[in-house]
């Protein structure tokens, strides 16, 4: 770029001296380029400032658009911020339920396989001692068998206990068990060998008894006899119309056949309240013809009683008992019932065939399968 020549103070000489390019001085008349030239280096610079300021206001909206958009941004932000601590809150509660659930559910598998294992011991316990379990349990049914047969005689049950004993040894493949079986066969033989006692029997004729209580009259219930009316004597027919001695004797009979036939209903009337007002009867106890209404009731209810008891005493096979009650209600029918009356006369024959069961059978013991499964479990 060309120099511009500089400005000379006035008063001070120009030396037109040549330029170090060898180009002669400027002459006067460049002055006016120059300014123009000064004028265009303003106006650039002033375009240059308006460029600068409109870049400069451009730059500041960008930089404050950017801003709210950054707030905007910010602000959303914390949104989501907030929402994952919520969601981080909600999710911790959820792992601490589930950390708990898995602490139940592995305490539970710890117990679960504790209680495997001791199953799994029991029944390899179970497995080694079947045997020694199986006599156990034969011991117990034999002995309560024993008792049941003691007590209240019963053979079907004690049968059954020795059956399923039987039974329950024959699954067995052990060969010691055979002295077992010996002794349980020798057990049914013998009960096998009793002789039958129809108990059911008996106490359906009991019942039976029971029943006719009711229905059988007592010495103070009975009623004075009502007069039997006799017909009376049909009047003599008439002979034919043959005069008049004839009808004067038939006047007469018929006068005399209406006295008479008076006569005698007038005596059997008389003679027929007599007999009701006086009975003579052979009693044994008085005070049967007294009883009252309500000693009536508990007269029937005691012999119902004697009765039930001595059901209760043939179920436990206790001939003393059943006799005696037997013979009390047999004496107390015969002490206050009409023994005349058919239904009293049916019940002491129900009686009589009941007294004639003999209950008095010896019974047999189970000690000798007791005694048998015992002495193998002491000497295996």
């Amino acid at each position: 770029m060309n120099d511009l020549p500089s400005s000379s103070s006035p008063g001070t000489s120009h030396s037109h001296a040549p330029s170090q390019h060898g180009w002669p001085d400027a002459v006067p008349g460049n002055a006016t380029s120059t300014r123009g030239l000064r004028r265009l280096i303003y106006v650039a610079f002033g375009v240059l400032a308006l460029l600068l300021a409109a870049q400069w206001w451009a730059s500041h909206n960008q930089i404050s658009s950017l801003r709210e958009e950054i707030a905007q941004r910010l602000k959303t932000g914390e949104s989501l911020n907030t929402e994952t601590k919520v969601l981080v809150k909600s999710m911790q509660d959820s792992l601490r339920e589930l950390e708990a659930k898995v602490s139940v559910q592995e305490n539970k598998q710890v117990e679960t396989q504790s209680q495997q294992l001791a199953l799994e011991q029991l029944y390899q316990d179970l497995a080694k001692n079947r045997d020694d379990w199986a006599l156990a349990e034969i011991e117990q049914v034999l002995s309560t068998a024993s008792q049941q047969l003691q007590l209240a005689g019963n053979v079907q049950g004690a049968l059954i206990a020795l059956q399923n004993a039987d039974s329950r040894l024959s699954g067995s493949d052990q060969p010691q068990f055979i002295t077992i079986r010996r002794a349980i066969a020798k057990d049914l033989d013998r009960l096998r060998s009793l002789p039958n006692v129809d108990m059911t029997g008996v106490a359906l004729r009991l019942d039976s008894a029971i029943g006719l209580v009711d229905s059988m009259p007592l010495l103070s219930d009975e009623k004075p006899l009502l007069p039997a009316s006799k017909p009376r004597n049909a009047r003599p027919a008439t002979d034919a119309p043959g005069g008049k001695a004839d009808a004067g004797n038939s006047t007469a009979s018929e006068w005399l056949a209406a006295l008479e036939e008076k006569w005698h209903s007038w005596t059997s009337e008389m003679w027929s309240e007599i007999r009701q007002l006086i009975r003579v009867r052979d009693v044994e106890a008085p005070e049967a013809l007294l009883l009252s209404p309500t000693q009536a009731y508990y007269a029937r209810e005691n012999l119902k009683l004697r009765l039930l008891n001595a059901r209760l005493a043939l179920l436990s096979r206790n001939e003393t008992a059943f006799r005696s009650d037997l013979i009390a209600a047999q004496d107390a029918i015969s002490k206050y019932f009409d023994t005349r009356a058919k239904q009293t006369q049916n019940a002491q024959a129900l009686l009589r065939q009941v007294q004639g069961t003999n209950l008095v059978i010896e019974m047999p013991t189970l000690a000798e399968s007791l005694n048998a499964v015992r002495n193998y479990k002491a000497n295996p």
